[in-house]
């Protein structure tokens, strides 16, 4: 299981890339194409058209990182989109589960208590 902060998000791109992108080509897509900001810690999760490589961009303080994954065999269920959506935003615990093995598409979330956010007067 990854255990990351509560503030840090992850951001999947439901597109394939390519990946002989490093550093900077990752921060082009995620800058240019998911509209976001790369500088702000949290993952972003990109994987290849036949599903056997992910890499995950992150910021870590004083540079970029790049975690990366080659499976010698199977693939990784990621959902990917045709529709336009060029990110989607999943949890710590879906980006385990996603690497893990299991296809979140096919995943049964269970209900769970969310407490209601209050707003301030």
């Amino acid at each position: 299981m990854i255990h990351l902060p509560s503030a840090v998000r992850v951001y999947l791109a439901t597109t394939p890339c390519d990946m002989r992108r490093s550093f900077d080509g990752l921060h082009a897509l995620v800058s240019a194409v998911m509209q976001l900001d790369a500088f702000a810690g949290h993952l972003f999760v990109f994987a290849n058209k036949r599903r056997d490589r992910v890499k995950i961009l992150y910021w870590d303080r004083d540079g970029f990182a790049v975690w990366a994954k080659r499976l010698e065999q199977g693939t990784y269920a990621m959902p990917f989109t045709e529709s336009g959506e060029v990110r989607c935003e999943i949890t710590a615990q879906e980006l385990g589960a996603l690497l893990s093995g299991i296809d979140l598409s096919q995943a049964k979330r269970r209900k769970r208590y969310h407490r209601k956010a209050t707003e301030a007067a």
